[in-house]
């Protein structure tokens, strides 16, 4: 193994933390831009309370609301222009994985003068990767994306049908505040897709990582293991705290750089998604436990010993007299089930996306992360031809 790991974000956990909210910003700056979503947070009045504590402690603030699902650069450029015409100094994410990506690069696009669009990745020769940003602070309301803890945003254009990423070292937040209390309110269905978000992203370096990484591969799929336990539980009852707890816990491991530790892993999972998503606007964790399984079947083909492997770890599938053709088979529908079980949709079918843009998402999954021959990277590699085949498996 061979890497370089680097995470400065520091990390405020447990129940009660929002309360450090203010003399977290303080630090920081004196006047915070405030980003939110689609008004659950103000409903359930973790907003006031956080507005509470900037008040506490001598900040003021102007706010940026309406962050979609699948957050919009032309949001983020709205976020941008109250930054400058409010002088805010520091980005305060309140909500899920799309409030706190929208907030990152609101703050890298407050600082440049170009269009916020060429900071994302979409194929473009003068990719803009920022090198500055306003300081941020997030703070999660649902336990999925990891992005409180991590460099990386995914943001789309309405107008392009392209949804993308940027990561880079400026976007890491100075501070992660999780209060796992804060998602006791998030809707069943929401958790559910949550749940499966958090193990895909540890799925993707698992099954698309270089090889020899033997302890790597046990966090994995402790992450994994411990996801879908406490997950069940937090889906059976919202008001768990314990399981919300767990689950909020595995959603920062996932994706905070100490899991995928020397995986050099890629993620062809998430750009056949994106591409879907941006074209249907599905939530991305329903989007991903459809991609998810039809990309698994495709690829254990040409790796079936690393999907028996999962087989037997996470499921504690038996191996005697079975090829790892079939175990790996196994082991693949076993999660199906417990996709199902949580309630997550399957197939295509379920939320109504049919076959007749199958050639454009794949095009568009490898506008970025491909090689030479313009596949898209992963374990295999994926030609135009091959995400179809995946993309049909899934209706």
């Amino acid at each position: 193994m061979n890497f370089y790991s680097y995470n400065p974000t520091r990390l405020y956990f447990g129940a009660g933390s929002l309360n450090r909210l203010g003399e977290v910003v303080a630090g920081l700056g004196k006047k915070a831009l405030i980003v939110t979503g689609g008004g659950s947070v103000k409903r359930s009045g973790v907003l006031d309370r956080a507005k509470e504590s900037l008040k506490a402690s001598g900040v003021n603030f102007a706010e940026c609301t309406g962050v979609e699902p699948n957050p919009q650069i032309s949001t983020v450029a709205h976020g941008a222009a109250i930054v400058r015409k409010e002088g805010c100094d520091v980005i305060v994410a309140l909500g899920g994985g799309s409030t706190m990506d929208a907030s990152k690069v609101i703050a890298a696009a407050a600082l440049y003068d170009g269009d916020p669009w060429n900071l994302i990745a979409h194929g473009q020769a003068d990719w803009h990767i920022p090198t500055q940003a306003l300081p941020v602070v997030t703070v999660p309301t649902l336990a999925a994306t990891g992005s409180e803890m991590n460099a990386g945003a995914v943001i789309s254009n309405a107008e392009t049908k392209v949804k993308s990423f940027v990561q880079t070292e400026c976007l890491f937040p100075r501070f992660a505040i999780v209060d796992p209390e804060l998602t006791l309110t998030v809707p069943q269905i929401q958790t559910a897709y949550g749940v499966c978000d958090i193990i895909t992203h540890v799925m993707e370096a698992y099954f698309n990582g270089v090889d020899g990484t033997p302890l790597q591969d046990r966090f994995a799929e402790g992450t994994i293991i411990n996801a879908m336990d406490w997950g069940r539980k937090a889906v059976a009852d919202g008001s768990n705290i314990e399981a919300r707890t767990q689950v909020q816990w595995a959603s920062i491991v996932a994706l905070n750089g100490w899991v995928n530790a020397g995986t050099k892993y890629t993620a062809p999972m998430h750009m056949i998604e994106h591409a879907l998503s941006a074209h249907h606007n599905i939530t991305h964790g329903a989007g991903l436990a459809i991609v998810g399984p039809a990309w698994m079947r495709f690829a254990a083909k040409h790796r079936p010993d690393r999907f028996a492997q999962f087989a037997e770890r996470i499921f504690w599938l038996s191996s005697p007299g079975k090829t790892s053709e079939v175990l790996a088979a196994e082991g693949i529908e076993a999660y199906v089930a417990f996709l199902k079980g949580i309630g997550c949709p399957t197939r295509l079918a379920e939320v109504g996306i049919g076959d007749g843009l199958f050639e454009q998402y794949a095009k568009d999954a490898a506008l970025v992360v491909r090689d030479k021959q313009g596949r898209l990277l992963g374990r295999p590699p994926l030609s135009t031809d091959d995400i179809v085949e995946i993309l049909r498996s899934a209706l």
